[in-house]
């Protein structure tokens, strides 16, 4: 496997701030979606667990965009307006799948997703279009990255450890509301300040 952080850095440098919208778990959402993973899984050089509070489910990164670069009053007036019609929904998370950067949970469904996050997109390049838009093609979360040491990782012993695990590792997110947040990494692992959380139709 190879690290994350090694892999974005041409398009994403260490410490630069990117906009971001995200679904974002409650707090007993992510507790439960982490819950049944045991630490030993984790517990291996080159592979970063990511902490509850850090749990996200990416909508749109918007590359090499920050805060600065938009008028982000006017970026969420008009979202809060547009999102307004657009019903919340829920997503199943499951079992967990290994990729190259990553082992990530997928959910379902994702009609209404991708339709958040076409609205999303839109709006944003809207606001301003030279940036470019890295759009989430399916609903996901990372519960661990690579990082250093990561080409050490073997595949296969994760997918082994992942399948010995016999507890239920299904849990839902309601997607209630979208987050804008200006994030970044240091390389090691990803952080954020929020800017603005954002309700769907009927949400308070």
């Amino acid at each position: 496997m190879e690290s994350l952080f090694e892999r974005v850095a041409k398009i994403w440098p260490e410490g630069r701030r990117d906009l971001h919208w995200h679904i974002l778990p409650a707090a007993s959402e992510g507790e439960a979606l982490l819950a049944s993973y045991p630490e030993a899984v984790f517990a291996r050089p080159g592979l970063n667990r990511v902490p509850v509070d850090r749990l996200h489910c990416t909508l749109l990164h918007a590359v090499g965009l920050s805060a600065v670069d938009v008028d982000v009053d006017a970026l969420v007036s008009d979202m809060r307006a547009h999102v307004q019609h657009l019903e919340p929904f829920t997503l199943t998370f499951d079992r967990p799948a290994i990729a190259s950067l990553a082992i990530e949970i997928s959910g379902w469904p994702g009609t209404p997703f991708t339709r958040l996050v076409d609205s999303v997109t839109q709006l944003t390049q809207e606001q301003r279009t030279d940036f470019r838009p890295a759009a989430s093609r399916y609903p996901h979360m990372s519960i661990a990255y690579t990082g250093q040491g990561s080409e050490t990782l073997n595949p296969a012993e994760l997918r082994a450890a992942l399948a010995g695990i016999e507890a239920p590792l299904s849990h839902t997110v309601r997607a209630d509301r979208i987050h804008l947040v200006e994030q970044w990494h240091d390389g090691a692992t990803i952080k954020w300040e929020p800017i603005a959380s954002i309700p769907l139709a009927g949400s308070a």
